[in-house]
């Protein structure tokens, strides 16, 4: 609430938010995020300490909602709008939360928690946001500034127990990424910013502060839509856009044209394909970045356009204030070159009150030049006859070839070799290739015991809401 207060003294009139519904002055939104903290700490008695959990698609009463609920001094836990009802069942189970902010397709399950309150995004009659703040209240509660919150994310947990990423708000601890993303991104001069990502993401939340504490314009919709987010691109100007790489493949294929009005394409979330850094220059220009982090370490590791002219596949190199070590099992240090688990120590991660580092899960290297490489996740480990083979590593190698759209390499199990590395291959449209074929185009890239012994050619791929590929379902 702090940063919106200053944005509103700042900015004023300029439009701050716009989604399908409606457009905001940064006056406007600071006044009904005060409002609505005002109505939620009177109504549904939120003080510092409670908790409340939010279950929304990108729209402009989940960030009223982030910024009055932080300003109650209570935690604002983000959690996934795109996970089966028995996700959020086991979720609601794990976590105790003092009130329920949801939209109302996800709110027909909540029956089943009778002691959980609840607070819906947009209704026509029952309680919610939008209603709550058209009402004309004779006696105004006066909104009692506190201390914020702490921001939560929750990882993990689509697949068994969820794990809290807890972040305390603290414009000390955020002055270097903010800073890295000012001058690395070059987008201070920008206008209007699209968050085609999650905001209940890390990523995405992080750059709707940062955006606003610039007063920009934050476009964002509810859902992603390749055609609709390229007319949306071109209609606003948009000049800068959040993404996850399966979003920006999805736009180059609908409408490169209507892109032009870009000059930063900021990926993040998963792994960048080669192919997608080549098709999006030669279309585009000199736009995209590739951006590196976690829920619970934030951001870390930018590559610039010209980074990615040295190697499409790096990850870029560290943001001042990183501490970065690459440990092996043992967790020794590696030699440079040598590939290792990502450990990361920073001011702004969730443990910025220790000296404590980080496991991120994540296996990379860096070269002698300072670049940072990733090689796939320590859980996605292939170990086939006692060596250690990193799927990522051949999928790189296999995106390479003209004829394959995507790639995703898994370990299943072998009698002889303990696992063995299959490849399931998703050709581009209206191409044919052979096993052999493919096999002999691998030989001379790969080693012998990253060759895969395995090839299916599929339909499709399964992904997860954040644009990567679903391995538990291959």
């Amino acid at each position: 609430m702090m940063l919106l207060y200053f944005s509103a003294k700042t900015y004023g009139e300029k439009i701050a938010l716009a989604d399908e519904q409606e457009s905001l002055t940064y006056q406007q939104l600071f006044t009904q995020a005060e409002q609505l903290g005002a109505i939620l700490q009177k109504r549904y008695r939120l003080v510092p300490g409670n908790k409340v959990g939010l279950i929304c698609n990108n729209h402009a009463s989940l960030v009223k909602a982030i910024f009055a609920v932080s300003g109650s001094g209570a935690d604002v836990c983000l959690l996934p709008a795109e996970m089966s009802e028995g996700q959020y069942k086991s979720i609601l189970q794990q976590h105790d939360f003092d009130l329920l902010i949801c939209d109302e397709e996800r709110s027909h399950w909540l029956d089943e928690f009778p002691s959980t309150k609840v607070l819906r995004s947009y209704h026509e009659t029952l309680p919610a946001i939008n209603n709550l703040l058209l009402e004309q209240v004779v006696d105004q509660p006066k909104w009692q500034r506190t201390s914020a919150g702490k921001l939560v994310l929750l990882t993990g947990g689509t697949t068994g127990k969820s794990r809290e990423a807890k972040h305390q708000p603290s414009l000390f601890h955020y002055l270097d990424p903010f800073y890295a993303f000012l001058t690395r991104l070059n987008i201070l001069s920008c206008r209007t910013a699209y968050i085609a990502t999650p905001i209940y993401h890390g990523y995405g939340v992080a750059v709707l502060f940062l955006f606003f504490a610039l007063g920009k314009k934050v476009v964002i919709r509810r859902r992603f839509d390749p055609e609709k987010a390229c007319r949306l691109i071109r209609e606003h100007q948009v000049e800068v856009v959040t993404v996850v790489p399966l979003m920006l493949y999805k736009m180059l294929k609908t409408n490169p044209e209507d892109l032009k009005s870009l000059v930063c394409i900021a990926s993040g979330g998963a792994e960048l394909n080669p192919k997608l850094v080549k098709e999006t220059t030669e279309q585009i220009g000199e736009v995209l970045y590739n951006l590196y982090g976690t829920s619970e370490a934030g951001l870390n590791i930018i590559a610039t356009p010209a980074d990615l002219r040295y190697s499409a596949r790096t990850i870029g190199r560290k943001i001042q204030g990183v501490h970065l070590k690459i440990v092996d099992e043992q967790m020794r240090e590696v030699a440079v070159g040598q590939p290792g688990q990502f450990c990361i120590q920073n001011r702004w991660s969730m443990k910025n009150r220790s000296k404590a580092w980080i496991e991120t899960g994540d296996v990379g290297y860096r070269d002698e030049k300072g670049y940072y490489f990733l090689c796939g996740r320590t859980d996605s480990m292939i170990i086939s006859a006692g060596v250690n083979i990193h799927p990522l590593e051949v999928e790189q190698v296999l995106l390479t070839h003209p004829q394959v759209e995507d790639a995703v390499v898994i370990g299943v199990p072998d009698e002889l070799y303990g696992q063995r590395v299959k490849a399931n291959i998703l050709l581009a449209p209206q191409t044919e290739i052979t096993t052999e074929e493919m096999l002999s185009w691998l030989r001379p890239k790969l080693s012998r015991h990253q060759l895969p012994r395995e090839i299916v050619f599929v339909d499709q791929l399964p992904y997860t809401h954040l644009g990567k590929v679903d391995r538990k379902r291959c």
